[in-house]
């Protein structure tokens, strides 16, 4: 297994990257890189795994209060370094996040099938009668 290291700041490069990872992704494809640095300063934690010549091989993010909610979002692994720990390592580095410790609930959105995996951290789909409901702004301004 390859060595990563892992960074709480991106470098020009590594947003590049990551606008390349989102663009493979059908539930990111269409992210421009001026809208991703714009998501990645406004995003409360953020965590990039980063190879050894410093690219950008997987990353996430998260939107909270630092008491009460904390939201993950893009967990995203580039599809060369797909089913070798790397998705594991990502979502520790999140769970043991120092400033997510006292964190009351940490949530996220996933598709159906993967569901098991984030159920290893204890997350459940059984939130207590409460529903995830959202709006879309047709006319979103970039």
């Amino acid at each position: 297994m390859n060595s990563y290291r892992i960074v709480s700041e991106l470098n020009e490069q590594q947003v590049s990257e990551l606008t390349e990872l989102y663009a493979h992704e059908v539930w990111s494809q269409n992210r421009s890189r001026e809208d991703v640095v714009k998501m990645l300063a406004a995003s409360d934690v953020v965590i990039g795994l980063i190879d050894d010549s410093d690219h950008l091989i997987a990353f996430i993010r998260v939107l909270t209060d630092f008491v009460y909610r904390a939201f993950i979002y893009d967990v995203i692994v580039k599809s060369s370094h797909r089913n070798q720990g790397v998705g594991k390592k990502l979502m520790d580095s999140v769970v043991e996040h120092p400033q997510l410790q006292t964190v009351e609930r940490l949530g996220l959105s996933c598709l159906p099938e993967m569901i098991p995996f984030y159920e290893r951290w204890g997350f459940t789909s059984e939130v207590g009668g409460v529903q995830l409901m959202a709006r879309i702004n047709q006319n979103p301004a970039r």
